[in-house]
């Protein structure tokens, strides 16, 4: 699993690359990217799936904030991103990753 920051100087947002390679995903048909930034909808677009088995999804947030998210793989397992920026409890007594965009 990875993340990538890129912040723009054009406007005042963060691109970020979201990725979980194939020896994480465990032969999932599907990964989405729930969190803040798409209010923890499960009909969310799933993450693209290469050719590789990797699953990827690249995001702009608003700059100068932290976003919970985790992974969830298959509509069932909900994974955390081992790169993270910090680690937050939730209200299911697990740990929900955090990504920072505060530059």
């Amino acid at each position: 699993m990875s993340l990538k920051k890129q912040f723009l100087k054009s406007k005042p947002v963060c691109k970020v690359s979201f990725r979980v390679d194939a020896s994480e995903a465990s032969g999932a048909s599907k990964i989405q990217l729930l969190g803040d930034f798409n209010n923890w909808d499960k009909s969310a677009e799933p993450m693209t799936q290469l050719k590789s088995n990797d699953f990827t999804a690249t995001l702009e947030l608003e700059a100068g904030k932290e976003y919970q998210f985790r992974y969830l793989i298959d509509g069932s397992v909900w994974k955390n991103e081992a790169q993270a920026d910090l680690f937050v409890s939730n209200n299911f007594g697990e740990e929900n990753s955090v990504v920072s965009t505060v530059n």
